[in-house]
């Protein structure tokens, strides 16, 4: 072999180890363990409400982690919470780690048709959701106040939504764990709840769908609230269209707007799912998830 011969030979050999050895790191190196904004997705939105397959569709969405829901409330004493089962829960636990997925929150999206003011037993059903927290070392929670909770229609349950999220508060505080509060008032007046309340263990879960409705400021909202009370963040809009093709949000400056805050944490998609075919799973929030991603997320 003539040198030039042996010098390309070397070459090659060399780039080939350096690839193999980039390959294998990326390959043991957990994804998007230094971003700033991680990106999760609704079991039950996504039709997998305390479903194992909830895992691997959210890994073929292409999201971060998947926010869990309680199951469902209805009538029951509690909610239908598969999770209680051990063997499940950690069924639960090895999926997530096996596809490199991190459990966002809880969800009690039960108390959307629910009066969280006016049901009876409401301490049991938050314990519960506090306990399966704990179970999977999961720190927030998502409690909607609801149609029937809704302040701006119903101001004469104030009193004891306060009340009873006071007790809330000390349930978890005791647990060391978040609830995040969805409500229908504007920023000044989820502050002014909160201040109410006087506990840092319940913040705003902050939706976007609902500033927008109300035709609110979505940037002023979110600087109002500031970095230490949102929690996290439902960052979608209504059905209708992709966040990408929405008119009325430009997620650019929401980020900036976050950014400025000093905000970080995780952006659950819930919703904006488009109107032609909305029970396509991967297809909407596949998309969400996509445009999410190369707004939030560094390269």
């Amino acid at each position: 072999m003539d040198r030039r011969h042996f010098l390309l030979n070397t070459s090659l050999a060399l780039t080939a180890g350096l690839l193999h050895r980039q390959l294998s790191w990326a390959a043991t190196t957990p994804a998007n363990t230094d971003q700033r904004y991680k990106i999760a997705v609704c079991d039950w939105m996504i039709l997998k409400r305390q479903k194992l397959g909830a895992f691997q569709l959210t890994k073929d969405i292409g999201a971060d982690g998947v926010e869990l829901d309680m199951g469902g409330l209805g009538n029951r004493e509690t909610f239908d919470n598969k999770l209680v089962d051990p063997v499940l829960r950690q069924q639960f636990l090895d999926k997530a780690k096996e596809l490199n997925l991190k459990i966002s929150s809880v969800a009690m999206s039960g108390f959307y048709a629910q009066s969280f003011a006016e049901r009876p037993g409401v301490d049991k059903m938050v314990q519960d959701c506090i306990d399966t927290m704990t179970q999977l070392n999961v720190k927030v929670a998502f409690l909607p106040l609801g149609i029937q909770g809704d302040l701006v229609q119903h101001p004469e349950l104030r009193p004891v939504i306060v009340q009873r999220l006071q007790a809330v508060a000390k349930q978890a505080e005791k647990a060391n764990v978040i609830i995040g509060i969805e409500t229908s008032l504007d920023a000044a007046g989820e502050v002014k709840l909160m201040d109410d309340i006087g506990s840092h263990a319940i913040q705003s879960y902050f939706n976007f769908a609902n500033a927008l409705e109300a035709g609110r400021d979505l940037q002023k909202e979110l600087r109002i609230l500031g970095k230490n009370r949102i929690c996290q963040i439902h960052c979608t809009d209504k059905d209708g269209v992709w966040l990408q093709d929405n008119p009325r949000i430009h997620l650019p400056k929401v980020k900036h707007t976050l950014d400025k805050m000093g905000w970080s944490g995780w952006l659950v998609i819930e919703r904006s799912r488009n109107a032609k075919d909305p029970r396509n799973v991967k297809w909407n929030f596949g998309a969400n998830t996509k445009y999410l991603k190369s707004v939030f997320q560094q390269a």
